[in-house]
């Protein structure tokens, strides 16, 4: 599974779509369509462009909570947080082949999600995050750490890619770890150097994903 999710950002269609364009550029070959306070008009055609952005640079596409949306433009698969939509309906609603992601903050919600099949967790936040209206404790890395050592010593394993807040000093710190990826919004969308970035990011995995 791949080391960058890019949480998309912006407060207009436009806005949405240059952002998403400019981190496609650059290399990175997962999205997740979160667009706020929209209505669902706005929001399914903004997923259908979305979607042939990601057609046109071979992506994997991702819709942050509107899983009948996902569903109508055959996105690959969505993002649930834990007050919306339950694992198991945008199962059935979407299908085995489709890849469902859920957000958590505690081990006992991680546990919930690997119980639920999830295909992969956003745990965080790492730190303060502007991004989110209702933010959950801020984990930093020896909460990630309590939670890894927890899962380790009761064998249960599930792909985490750590959100909230993430600066590109702390990446290398967090996939020391052993976390699978780091899931990214303002670092991305306010980079000069986007290409760049993303390329040392998955670089580092590599050199992790080697040592395990």
């Amino acid at each position: 599974m791949h080391n960058i999710q890019y949480i998309s950002q912006g407060s207009t269609q436009e806005e949405q779509l240059t952002n998403i364009e400019n981190v496609l550029k650059a290399g990175c070959t997962w999205i997740q369509l979160r667009f706020k306070n929209c209505d669902e008009t706005l929001f399914l055609d903004t997923a259908q462009k979305v979607k042939k952005l990601c057609s046109q640079y071979q992506a994997v596409f991702i819709i942050n909570d509107h899983v009948n949306i996902a569903k109508a433009v055959d996105a690959d698969g969505v993002h649930v947080g834990l007050t919306d939509t339950h694992v198991r309906e945008a199962r059935e609603i979407l299908g085995d082949d489709k890849i469902i992601g859920g957000t958590t903050n505690t081990y006992e919600d991680v546990l919930q999600r690997i119980e639920e099949n999830c295909d992969y967790i956003g745990l965080g936040p790492f730190r303060f995050t502007t991004t989110k209206e209702k933010l959950s404790p801020v984990l930093g890395l020896e909460g990630y750490q309590a939670i890894l050592d927890r899962l380790k010593a009761e064998k249960k394993d599930i792909a985490i890619y750590a959100i909230g807040g993430i600066e590109e000093e702390d990446i290398q710190p967090i996939l020391d770890l052993g976390i699978h990826g780091v899931a990214l919004s303002g670092l991305l969308t306010n980079n000069e150097n986007t290409e760049t970035l993303i390329s040392k990011i998955s670089q580092e995995s590599v050199v992790n994903d080697s040592k395990r």
